[in-house]
C-alpha cells in the first residue's frame, strides 16, 4: 500500500474525499493509503469466492449480499485517536445494510456496522497488514467471520469470532473450508487457491 501526501482526514472527511483519480484508498490513522489493483490470480480467487456466495445465499435465501469496493470502518487507532478504515477485497452484508449504503448517493459506500464476513487475498505487500493489523480491527468492530486466503503459502485461514477473539482454522490441500455462515461451502482450500 503506498500513503499518500495529503493531510489527515477525519471518517467524515474521508466519505467524500475525491481526488479526481478512480484510486482507491484505505484511512489508516486518518492518512490515505491507497490500494493497489489485485494481481490476477488475487482477482480469480475472489470472482470463484463471490460465485460460490452468492450460489448458496440464492440456495438458503439469506437475505445477504455479496460485494466488493465496500469499506469498513474500524474505529480510531487507540495509540493516535484517528480513524481508520478498510477496504476488503470481499464483504458478505446484510440487505438492510446494503439499503442504508445505498440510501446516501453522496458518500463513499462505506459500513459503519460489521459485515458478516470479509475476505482478504494476500499481497506480498500486505502480508503484515491482513494477518495482524487487519485481524486485529475486525475482531475489534466484532466481524464474526475473516478469511485470510494466502497464495503463496497455498493456504486459507478461517477466523471465527469466539467471545471477543478470533478461533482460527486453517485449511489445506483437499480439506473442505468450514464456515459457520457458509455451511455448505463446496470448495476445498486446492480447488480455490489452484491456478
Amino acid at each position: 500500500m503506498i500513503k499518500t501526501p495529503n493531510p489527515t482526514l477525519t471518517f467524515e472527511e474521508y466519505l467524500t474525499y475525491d481526488d479526481g483519480t478512480d484510486n482507491r484508498y484505505e484511512l489508516v490513522n486518518g492518512e490515505l493509503v491507497m490500494v493497489p489493483l489485485p494481481t490476477a490470480d488475487h482477482s480469480d480467487v475472489i470472482d470463484l469466492l463471490s460465485d460460490t456466495f452468492r450460489a448458496e445465499i440464492r440456495t438458503k435465501s439469506h437475505p445477504w449480499i455479496v460485494k466488493r469496493d465496500v469499506g469498513v470502518y474500524v474505529g480510531t487507532a487507540p495509540d493516535t485517536g484517528k480513524d481508520r478504515s478498510r477496504t476488503p477485497d470481499l464483504c458478505v452484508i446484510t440487505q438492510a445494510q446494503w439499503n442504508g449504503l445505498k440510501a446516501d448517493k453522496k458518500v463513499a459506500a462505506v459500513l459503519r456496522t460489521p459485515p458478516l464476513l470479509v475476505v482478504e487475498v494476500v499481497s506480498p505487500g500486505s502480508k503484515k497488514t491482513d494477518y495482524e493489523t487487519k485481524e486485529s480491527e475486525y475482531k475489534t468492530i466484532g466481524i464474526p467471520q475473516y478469511w485470510i486466503v494466502d497464495l503463496r503459502k497455498f493456504k486459507v485461514s478461517v477466523l471465527f469470532l469466539v467471545n471477543g477473539n478470533y478461533q482460527i482454522a486453517e485449511f489445506t490441500g483437499n480439506q473442505r473450508i468450514v464456515s459457520q455462515a457458509f455451511s455448505e461451502f463446496p470448495l476445498t482450500a486446492e480447488q480455490m487457491l489452484a491456478d
